[in-house]
Protein backbone atom coordinates (compact mmCIF):
# COMPACT_ATOMS: atom_id res chain seq x y z
CA UNK A 1 0.00 0.00 0.00
CA UNK A 2 1.25 3.26 -0.83
CA UNK A 3 -0.34 5.29 1.83
CA UNK A 4 1.81 7.19 4.03
CA UNK A 5 1.89 9.47 7.19
CA UNK A 6 3.57 12.66 7.58
CA UNK A 7 5.31 13.69 10.38
CA UNK A 8 5.10 17.09 11.26
CA UNK A 9 5.79 19.87 14.09
CA UNK A 10 7.41 23.17 15.01
CA UNK A 11 11.13 23.56 14.64
CA UNK A 12 13.30 21.44 17.20
CA UNK A 13 10.68 19.38 18.86
CA UNK A 14 12.24 16.21 17.41
CA UNK A 15 10.71 15.03 14.80
CA UNK A 16 14.32 14.40 12.51
CA UNK A 17 15.44 12.40 15.75
CA UNK A 18 11.79 10.73 15.50
CA UNK A 19 11.85 9.70 12.07
CA UNK A 20 16.09 8.94 12.85
CA UNK A 21 14.70 6.12 14.62
CA UNK A 22 12.06 4.65 12.50
CA UNK A 23 13.93 4.58 9.78
CA UNK A 24 17.40 4.51 10.46
CA UNK A 25 17.84 6.47 7.90
CA UNK A 26 20.27 9.29 9.44
CA UNK A 27 18.10 12.72 8.69
CA UNK A 28 19.68 15.42 9.45
CA UNK A 29 18.73 16.75 13.00
CA UNK A 30 19.86 20.42 14.15
CA UNK A 31 19.83 22.72 16.44
CA UNK A 32 18.60 25.24 14.20
CA UNK A 33 15.20 25.76 12.41
CA UNK A 34 14.94 24.19 9.06
CA UNK A 35 17.81 21.80 9.75
CA UNK A 36 15.51 19.49 7.02
CA UNK A 37 14.32 21.22 4.11
CA UNK A 38 13.40 18.06 1.90
CA UNK A 39 11.10 16.14 3.18
CA UNK A 40 12.70 12.38 4.16
CA UNK A 41 10.57 9.00 3.13
CA UNK A 42 11.14 5.73 5.08
CA UNK A 43 9.71 2.82 5.46
CA UNK A 44 9.42 1.05 8.59
CA UNK A 45 8.40 -2.55 9.35
CA UNK A 46 4.83 -2.52 11.53
CA UNK A 47 5.55 -4.80 14.48
CA UNK A 48 3.39 -7.91 14.24
CA UNK A 49 3.95 -10.82 16.87
CA UNK A 50 1.67 -12.83 14.68
CA UNK A 51 3.97 -12.60 11.62
CA UNK A 52 6.27 -14.46 14.64
CA UNK A 53 4.07 -17.03 15.43
CA UNK A 54 3.11 -17.99 11.81
CA UNK A 55 6.96 -18.66 11.57
CA UNK A 56 7.47 -20.86 13.98
CA UNK A 57 3.84 -23.04 12.76
CA UNK A 58 5.77 -23.10 9.18
CA UNK A 59 9.87 -23.14 9.36
CA UNK A 60 9.68 -21.30 6.15
CA UNK A 61 12.88 -20.12 4.12
CA UNK A 62 12.38 -16.57 4.67
CA UNK A 63 9.69 -14.34 6.93
CA UNK A 64 8.97 -10.52 5.04
CA UNK A 65 7.59 -8.52 7.82
CA UNK A 66 4.73 -5.36 5.68
CA UNK A 67 6.19 -1.79 5.89
CA UNK A 68 4.56 1.25 6.65
CA UNK A 69 5.89 4.66 5.29
CA UNK A 70 6.39 8.09 7.13
CA UNK A 71 7.65 11.49 5.23
CA UNK A 72 9.52 13.34 7.87
CA UNK A 73 8.56 17.12 6.68
CA UNK A 74 10.39 20.20 7.67
CA UNK A 75 9.20 22.22 10.70
CA UNK A 76 6.25 24.43 10.11
CA UNK A 77 6.48 28.51 11.54
CA UNK A 78 3.79 30.64 12.83
CA UNK A 79 2.93 32.61 9.37
CA UNK A 80 4.02 29.17 6.96
CA UNK A 81 0.61 29.60 5.45
CA UNK A 82 1.56 33.14 4.63
CA UNK A 83 5.30 31.84 3.15
CA UNK A 84 7.03 32.27 6.16
CA UNK A 85 9.94 29.90 6.84
CA UNK A 86 9.73 28.38 4.04
CA UNK A 87 5.92 27.52 4.72
CA UNK A 88 4.33 26.88 1.76
CA UNK A 89 6.85 24.18 0.49
CA UNK A 90 6.23 22.78 3.76
CA UNK A 91 2.32 22.85 3.34
CA UNK A 92 2.64 21.05 -0.10
CA UNK A 93 4.48 18.49 1.05
CA UNK A 94 1.64 18.29 3.74
CA UNK A 95 -0.70 17.72 0.97
CA UNK A 96 0.87 14.71 -0.54
CA UNK A 97 0.73 12.71 3.16
CA UNK A 98 -2.41 10.54 4.00
CA UNK A 99 -2.70 11.15 7.56
CA UNK A 100 -0.64 13.46 10.10
CA UNK A 101 1.29 12.53 13.46
CA UNK A 102 2.13 16.11 15.35
CA UNK A 103 4.81 16.11 17.33
CA UNK A 104 4.69 18.22 20.35
CA UNK A 105 7.87 19.13 22.63
CA UNK A 106 6.90 18.06 26.01
CA UNK A 107 10.25 18.36 27.71
CA UNK A 108 12.59 21.02 29.01
CA UNK A 109 16.19 21.33 27.45
CA UNK A 110 18.01 24.67 27.92
CA UNK A 111 20.12 23.77 25.00
CA UNK A 112 17.91 22.98 22.49
CA UNK A 113 16.59 26.21 21.55
CA UNK A 114 12.61 27.02 21.11
CA UNK A 115 11.70 28.85 17.94
CA UNK A 116 9.16 30.88 19.96
CA UNK A 117 11.56 31.22 23.17
CA UNK A 118 9.43 29.51 25.41
CA UNK A 119 8.09 25.43 25.97
CA UNK A 120 4.42 25.48 25.26
CA UNK A 121 3.12 22.32 24.06
CA UNK A 122 -0.89 23.39 23.48
CA UNK A 123 0.65 26.86 21.98
CA UNK A 124 2.89 24.57 19.30
CA UNK A 125 -0.19 22.61 18.45
CA UNK A 126 -2.43 25.32 17.98
CA UNK A 127 0.07 27.26 15.75
CA UNK A 128 0.41 24.23 13.37
CA UNK A 129 -3.44 23.73 13.44
CA UNK A 130 -4.27 26.92 12.42
CA UNK A 131 -1.86 27.02 9.87
CA UNK A 132 -3.39 24.04 8.13
CA UNK A 133 -6.87 25.97 8.61
CA UNK A 134 -5.58 28.89 6.88
CA UNK A 135 -4.00 27.24 4.01
CA UNK A 136 -7.43 25.44 3.59
CA UNK A 137 -9.30 28.78 3.60
CA UNK A 138 -6.64 29.96 1.06
CA UNK A 139 -7.66 27.04 -1.12
CA UNK A 140 -11.08 27.09 -0.75
CA UNK A 141 -11.19 31.33 -1.33
CA UNK A 142 -8.87 30.23 -4.75
CA UNK A 143 -12.20 27.80 -5.94
CA UNK A 144 -15.17 29.33 -4.55
CA UNK A 145 -15.93 32.28 -6.62
CA UNK A 146 -15.48 30.12 -10.29
CA UNK A 147 -18.07 27.96 -8.45
CA UNK A 148 -20.60 30.55 -7.66
CA UNK A 149 -20.46 32.03 -11.06
CA UNK A 150 -21.31 28.56 -12.52
CA UNK A 151 -23.51 27.98 -9.61
CA UNK A 152 -25.62 31.58 -10.69
CA UNK A 153 -26.12 29.37 -14.46
CA UNK A 154 -28.16 26.30 -12.85
CA UNK A 155 -24.94 24.03 -12.88
CA UNK A 156 -25.96 21.38 -10.49
CA UNK A 157 -22.87 20.09 -9.52
CA UNK A 158 -21.29 24.02 -9.21
CA UNK A 159 -23.86 24.31 -6.77
CA UNK A 160 -23.18 21.03 -4.52
CA UNK A 161 -19.66 22.23 -4.54
CA UNK A 162 -20.40 25.78 -3.44
CA UNK A 163 -22.32 24.91 -0.93
CA UNK A 164 -20.30 22.08 0.98
CA UNK A 165 -17.27 24.74 0.25
CA UNK A 166 -19.68 27.31 2.16
CA UNK A 167 -19.98 25.72 4.88
CA UNK A 168 -16.50 24.33 5.28
CA UNK A 169 -15.76 27.81 4.90
CA UNK A 170 -17.80 28.83 7.71
CA UNK A 171 -15.84 26.44 10.06
CA UNK A 172 -12.51 27.47 9.02
CA UNK A 173 -13.20 30.08 10.18
CA UNK A 174 -14.63 29.88 13.99
CA UNK A 175 -11.31 27.77 14.08
CA UNK A 176 -12.72 24.22 13.40
CA UNK A 177 -10.86 21.93 11.23
CA UNK A 178 -12.86 20.41 8.26
CA UNK A 179 -12.78 17.16 10.52
CA UNK A 180 -14.67 18.75 13.49
CA UNK A 181 -17.76 19.42 10.89
CA UNK A 182 -21.04 17.76 10.66
CA UNK A 183 -21.14 16.26 7.15
CA UNK A 184 -23.87 13.91 6.00
CA UNK A 185 -22.45 10.54 4.05
CA UNK A 186 -22.34 12.22 0.51
CA UNK A 187 -20.90 15.20 1.61
CA UNK A 188 -18.22 13.14 3.28
CA UNK A 189 -17.43 11.69 0.02
CA UNK A 190 -16.85 14.50 -1.61
CA UNK A 191 -15.16 16.61 1.27
CA UNK A 192 -11.99 13.68 0.81
CA UNK A 193 -11.88 14.68 -3.11
CA UNK A 194 -11.11 18.32 -1.74
CA UNK A 195 -7.49 17.01 -0.15
CA UNK A 196 -7.91 19.60 2.77
CA UNK A 197 -5.24 19.85 5.14
CA UNK A 198 -7.71 20.22 7.96
CA UNK A 199 -9.55 17.04 6.90
CA UNK A 200 -6.88 14.41 7.30
CA UNK A 201 -6.81 12.01 10.29
CA UNK A 202 -4.10 12.78 12.60
CA UNK A 203 -2.66 12.05 16.05
CA UNK A 204 -0.29 13.76 18.83
CA UNK A 205 3.20 12.29 19.38
CA UNK A 206 4.35 13.64 23.08
CA UNK A 207 7.89 13.63 23.06
CA UNK A 208 9.22 13.18 26.82
CA UNK A 209 12.38 13.18 28.22
CA UNK A 210 13.97 10.42 29.26
CA UNK A 211 13.70 10.35 32.66
CA UNK A 212 9.46 11.01 32.33
CA UNK A 213 8.98 8.15 31.01
CA UNK A 214 9.49 5.93 34.48
CA UNK A 215 6.57 8.65 35.47
CA UNK A 216 4.40 10.30 32.84
CA UNK A 217 1.68 11.63 35.65
CA UNK A 218 4.38 13.73 36.50
CA UNK A 219 4.81 15.68 33.16
CA UNK A 220 2.72 18.85 33.38
CA UNK A 221 2.97 19.58 29.43
CA UNK A 222 2.12 15.80 28.58
CA UNK A 223 -1.06 16.14 30.77
CA UNK A 224 -2.17 19.88 28.85
CA UNK A 225 -1.60 17.70 25.71
CA UNK A 226 -3.87 14.96 26.49
CA UNK A 227 -6.57 17.29 27.71
CA UNK A 228 -6.41 18.87 24.18
CA UNK A 229 -5.99 15.89 22.16
CA UNK A 230 -9.42 14.76 24.33
CA UNK A 231 -11.72 17.09 22.89
CA UNK A 232 -10.00 17.31 19.56
CA UNK A 233 -10.91 13.81 18.92
CA UNK A 234 -7.42 12.32 18.58
CA UNK A 235 -4.89 9.68 20.18
CA UNK A 236 -1.40 10.88 21.97
CA UNK A 237 1.59 8.50 21.75
CA UNK A 238 4.19 8.87 24.27
CA UNK A 239 7.64 8.35 23.16
CA UNK A 240 11.16 10.05 24.12
CA UNK A 241 12.80 10.33 20.81
CA UNK A 242 16.14 10.30 22.29
CA UNK A 243 15.27 6.83 23.73
CA UNK A 244 13.75 5.47 20.67
CA UNK A 245 16.59 6.69 18.28
CA UNK A 246 18.95 4.73 20.76
CA UNK A 247 16.38 1.63 20.70
CA UNK A 248 16.23 1.74 16.96
CA UNK A 249 20.34 0.43 17.01
CA UNK A 250 20.02 -2.09 19.42
CA UNK A 251 19.22 -5.62 18.36
CA UNK A 252 16.60 -7.74 19.26
CA UNK A 253 17.51 -8.85 22.58
CA UNK A 254 19.49 -6.06 23.45
CA UNK A 255 16.26 -3.95 23.11
CA UNK A 256 14.18 -6.13 24.98
CA UNK A 257 17.07 -5.80 27.99
CA UNK A 258 16.76 -2.41 27.34
CA UNK A 259 12.97 -1.49 27.57
CA UNK A 260 12.82 -3.50 30.63
CA UNK A 261 15.47 -1.25 32.56
CA UNK A 262 13.01 1.32 31.92
CA UNK A 263 10.13 -0.33 32.93
CA UNK A 264 8.50 -0.35 29.44
CA UNK A 265 6.58 -3.30 27.95
CA UNK A 266 7.40 -2.62 23.99
CA UNK A 267 8.67 0.75 22.44
CA UNK A 268 7.01 4.04 21.63
CA UNK A 269 7.98 3.52 18.41
CA UNK A 270 6.34 0.33 18.03
CA UNK A 271 3.21 2.23 19.58
CA UNK A 272 3.14 5.00 17.03
CA UNK A 273 3.64 2.86 14.01
CA UNK A 274 0.62 0.46 14.62
CA UNK A 275 -1.50 3.36 15.69
CA UNK A 276 -0.89 5.15 12.20
CA UNK A 277 -1.17 2.01 10.80
CA UNK A 278 -5.04 1.60 12.18
CA UNK A 279 -5.57 5.44 11.51
CA UNK A 280 -5.05 4.76 8.12
CA UNK A 281 -7.50 2.39 8.09
CA UNK A 282 -5.07 -0.32 7.41
CA UNK A 283 -4.57 -4.11 8.30
CA UNK A 284 -2.94 -7.07 7.89
CA UNK A 285 -3.51 -10.32 5.55
CA UNK A 286 -0.64 -13.02 5.75
CA UNK A 287 0.59 -16.18 3.56
CA UNK A 288 2.62 -19.00 4.55
CA UNK A 289 4.22 -21.71 2.97
CA UNK A 290 7.47 -23.34 3.11
CA UNK A 291 9.51 -20.88 0.66
CA UNK A 292 7.64 -18.05 2.32
CA UNK A 293 5.49 -16.43 5.59
CA UNK A 294 4.61 -12.68 4.47
CA UNK A 295 2.52 -9.79 5.87
CA UNK A 296 0.42 -7.60 3.45
CA UNK A 297 -0.90 -4.41 3.82
CA UNK A 298 -4.53 -3.95 2.65
CA UNK A 299 -7.17 -0.89 3.21
CA UNK A 300 -9.91 -2.30 5.33
CA UNK A 301 -13.46 -2.84 3.23
CA UNK A 302 -10.85 -4.44 -0.02
CA UNK A 303 -12.10 -7.43 -1.21
CA UNK A 304 -10.25 -10.91 -1.59
CA UNK A 305 -9.26 -10.18 -5.46
CA UNK A 306 -7.81 -6.76 -4.57
CA UNK A 307 -6.38 -8.29 -1.89
CA UNK A 308 -4.96 -10.91 -4.46
CA UNK A 309 -3.54 -7.79 -6.82
CA UNK A 310 -1.68 -6.48 -3.73
CA UNK A 311 0.52 -9.53 -4.50
CA UNK A 312 0.67 -9.34 -8.17
CA UNK A 313 -2.06 -8.16 -10.45
CA UNK A 314 -2.40 -11.41 -12.62
CA UNK A 315 -3.77 -12.51 -9.14
CA UNK A 316 -6.42 -9.92 -9.40
CA UNK A 317 -6.91 -10.61 -13.12
CA UNK A 318 -7.33 -14.68 -13.11
CA UNK A 319 -8.87 -14.53 -9.28
CA UNK A 320 -10.74 -18.09 -8.52
CA UNK A 321 -10.99 -18.11 -5.08
CA UNK A 322 -9.57 -17.33 -1.43
CA UNK A 323 -8.26 -20.51 0.53
CA UNK A 324 -8.81 -18.35 3.73
CA UNK A 325 -8.31 -19.56 7.49
CA UNK A 326 -8.68 -16.84 10.43
CA UNK A 327 -5.00 -16.07 12.34
CA UNK A 328 -6.97 -17.26 15.64
CA UNK A 329 -8.38 -20.43 14.26
CA UNK A 330 -5.18 -21.35 13.05
CA UNK A 331 -2.84 -21.01 15.81
CA UNK A 332 -5.71 -23.16 18.08
CA UNK A 333 -5.26 -25.37 15.53
CA UNK A 334 -1.63 -25.74 15.70
CA UNK A 335 -1.55 -26.15 11.56
CA UNK A 336 -3.18 -25.95 8.55
CA UNK A 337 -4.04 -30.07 8.06
CA UNK A 338 -5.84 -29.93 11.25
CA UNK A 339 -7.47 -26.74 10.79
CA UNK A 340 -9.31 -27.96 7.23
CA UNK A 341 -9.93 -30.60 9.20
CA UNK A 342 -12.00 -28.62 12.25
CA UNK A 343 -13.54 -26.98 9.30
CA UNK A 344 -12.38 -23.64 9.64
CA UNK A 345 -10.64 -23.56 6.39
CA UNK A 346 -13.00 -21.42 3.73
CA UNK A 347 -13.08 -20.58 -0.01
CA UNK A 348 -14.09 -17.52 -0.75
CA UNK A 349 -15.43 -15.63 -3.55
CA UNK A 350 -15.19 -12.26 -5.23
CA UNK A 351 -17.18 -10.65 -3.04
CA UNK A 352 -15.37 -11.62 0.27
CA UNK A 353 -13.88 -8.54 2.08
CA UNK A 354 -10.55 -9.53 3.54
CA UNK A 355 -10.27 -9.45 8.06
CA UNK A 356 -7.47 -8.53 9.68
CA UNK A 357 -5.27 -11.63 10.26
CA UNK A 358 -6.33 -13.36 7.75
CA UNK A 359 -4.36 -16.57 6.48
CA UNK A 360 -4.82 -17.25 2.54
CA UNK A 361 -3.93 -18.74 -0.59
CA UNK A 362 -5.28 -17.33 -3.42
CA UNK A 363 -6.18 -19.28 -6.44
CA UNK A 364 -5.78 -18.11 -9.70
CA UNK A 365 -5.77 -19.29 -13.40
CA UNK A 366 -4.17 -16.30 -16.18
Amino acid sequence: MSLTAGIVGLPNVGKSTLFNAITKAGALAANYPFATIDPNVGIVEVPDERLQKLTEMVTPKKTVPTGFEFTDIAGIVKGASKGEGLGNKFLAHIREVDAICQVVRAFDDDNITHVSGKIDPIDDIEVINMELIFADLESIDRRLPRLEKMAKQKDKDAMAEAALLTKIKEGLENDMPASAIDFTDDEKKAVKGLHLLTFKPKLYVANVAEDDLADLDNNEYLAAINEYAAKDGAEVIVISARVEEEIATLEDDEKEMFLEELGLAESGLDKLVRASYDMLGLATYFTAGEQEVRAWTFKKGMTAPECAGIIHTDFQKGFIRAETVAYEDLMNAGNMVKAREAGKVRLEGKEYLMKDGDVVHFRFNV
